[in-house]
């Protein structure tokens, strides 16, 4: 069995490649049960969140399976983590082999989990975001906040790197890091403001207050929005939802789990009949994505075991030999 290091997935993986990866994935399908869902709690801090999430290669017309391969990635998600400078997300992924089960691969599951967050929200951008989309705005300076700039510029021409934080430092030391990397990113103070401007949004935070005002996003915007994993959790407010034409990366995880579909569900601002595809739909062309460059487009991502199944894959294919 391989122990496969953050750094090992970073060599293994490129982001244009790993969005195409996903859209295939997408297409082929997979075995992936709504992942189990658990709390933590904790006397003396916020609960922590315990998450499974299985998948399977599926069977493909002959009745074989198409890569014989299972995965499992065990999340924790532990909010008060920022206060002593540790990531709010842990994780591992373990791969087996889909016939006989036996393990191949133990992966860094919080860096696989980087990487198919970004690239599933870049896949759905391929499909969503203007083709001239040059301004992307960041929300959020987490772990996370660097891979979504780097693989929406791997999908569009990004001129503009904006990161927003509720404490501008933080922001500050993400958009270093992007241009010491040759991104042209910069830190921003005003939310409002650069809501204005972005062909992009991509919101990555556990709030349960919206930051994403949609009276303030302009016509031919795209919103991705990635953080919010809880029906309690919400990044967008109503008039993003109303404003937009929504979509998500899976019906059953996204109308189950996310706040920003959950919520409006609920209070009926958004008809189910409303979310007008998932991320299946798109890659097998059974849905249209984009329609006129004034749409705005919402897209939200809970994740889906699927992602990660591919994911693994391809980084176990690529440090096997």
């Amino acid at each position: 069995m391989l122990t496969i290091s953050a750094a090992e997935v970073d060599r293994a993986l490129t982001f244009s490649g790993l969005v195409e990866t996903l859209r295939i994935a997408f297409h082929d399908g997979a075995v992936q049960p709504v992942r189990h869902h658990h709390t933590v709690e904790r006397p003396d801090g916020a609960a922590s969140t315990l998450l499974l999430m299985p998948a399977w290669t599926d069977l493909n017309a002959a009745g074989t399976s198409k890569d014989g391969h299972i995965g499992v990635k065990i999340v924790t998600v532990s909010p008060d983590n920022n206060a002593i400078a540790k990531p709010a997300v842990m994780g591992l992924y373990l791969l087996l082999d889909g016939k006989t089960g036996e393990p191949e691969a133990l992966i860094d599951g919080q860096r696989l989990t980087q990487w198919r967050t970004a690239c599933a929200s870049a896949l759905a951008a391929t499909y969503l975001a203007r083709e001239d989309a040059s301004r992307l705005l960041v929300i959020g300076a987490g772990a996370l906040s660097p891979f979504l700039a780097k693989a929406h510029s791997a999908v569009r021409p990004i001129t503009s790197i904006r990161i927003w934080n509720r404490t501008l430092a933080n922001a500050e030391k993400v958009a270093v890091t992007l241009r010491a990397e040759g991104f042209p990113a910069e830190a921003a103070a005003d939310l409002d403001a650069e809501l204005a401007e972005a062909d992009i949004v991509s919101s990555a935070t556990i709030s349960n207050e919206p930051l994403v005002k949609g009276a303030r996003v302009k016509p031919g915007a795209h919103i991705d929005l990635v953080g919010g994993f809880t029906p309690t959790m919400r990044e967008a407010d109503d008039a993003a939802i109303t404003r937009a034409r929504v979509y998500v990366d899976t019906r059953a995880g996204a109308t189950k789990e996310a706040g920003d579909i959950v919520q409006p569900l609920a209070s009926g601002v958004l008809k189910p009949d409303a979310i007008v595809a998932d991320l299946h739909e798109l890659a097998r062309g059974q849905k249209k994505g984009r329609e006129g460059a004034q749409d705005i487009t919402l897209f939200k991502s809970v994740g889906a075991a699927l992602e990660d199944l591919a994911a693994g894959i391809a980084v176990y294919k690529a440090l096997k030999s």
